[in-house]
C-alpha cells in the first residue's frame, strides 16, 4: 500500500510539469527558426495587454516549483534574478529549478502538512499550514503560470498538445 506524502505531492509533480516545458520550449525554438519568427516575439508575447509575457510566466513557474520545495522542506527560498532573455535562459533557468527541487532532502518535506508556512510581507503576508499552501497556493499559481506559458505558445502555432503539457509519470 502506497502511502500519500507532501514529498509525492509536491516535487514528482514539479518535475513532471518543468520537464515538459523544457521540452515544449525545444519545439519552440525549433517552431520560430523554422518560421523565421524572431524569438523575442514569443517570448513577450501576452495572451492579453493586462497579462505578463511568456518569458514572467516560465520565470514565476519555476519561482512557484522553488518556493513550495523550500518552504516544505522548512528551507530559505533561493533567489533567482530575473534576467532571462533567450530559450536558453530559459531552459537554464528549469534546470537550474530542477536540481534545486532534487537538491531538498525528501525527508526534510515529510511531515510538513502542518508546518507554518508564511508568504509575502506587509499587507500582503499569508499564513499557512504546509498542507493548505501547497494544495491551494502553491500548485494553483504553478499550474497557471505553466498553462499560461503553454497557451502563449499554443495560441502562436506551435504544433502542441495536452500530451506535450502533461509529460511522462
Amino acid at each position: 500500500m502506497t502511502t500519500f506524502s507532501m514529498y509525492s505531492a509536491s516535487i514528482p509533480v514539479f518535475k513532471q510539469i518543468l520537464n515538459s516545458l523544457l521540452a515544449i520550449l525545444d519545439k519552440a525554438e525549433a517552431h520560430a527558426t523554422e518560421k523565421k519568427i524572431e524569438p523575442a516575439a514569443l517570448l513577450q508575447f501576452r495572451l492579453f495587454p493586462d497579462m505578463l509575457p511568456f518569458t514572467r510566466q516560465i520565470q514565476i513557474a519555476c519561482d512557484f516549483a522553488k518556493g513550495a520545495a523550500a518552504r516544505l522542506g522548512g528551507l530559505d527560498v533561493p533567489s533567482y534574478e530575473d534576467t532571462e532573455v533567450t530559450f536558453a535562459d530559459l531552459k537554464a533557468r528549469i534546470v537550474k529549478t530542477l536540481a534545486y527541487i532534487d537538491s531538498v532532502p525528501q525527508d526534510t518535506i515529510a511531515g510538513s502538512e502542518a508546518r507554518a508556512i508564511t508568504t509575502g510581507s506587509g499587507e500582503k503576508t499569508k499564513h499557512f499550514t504546509g498542507q493548505t499552501y501547497l494544495f491551494h497556493y502553491a500548485l494553483p499559481h504553478f499550474f497557471f503560470h505553466a498553462t499560461t506559458a503553454y497557451d502563449i505558445l499554443r495560441h502562436n502555432g506551435l504544433d502542441i498538445g495536452k500530451k506535450n503539457f502533461i509529460g511522462t509519470y
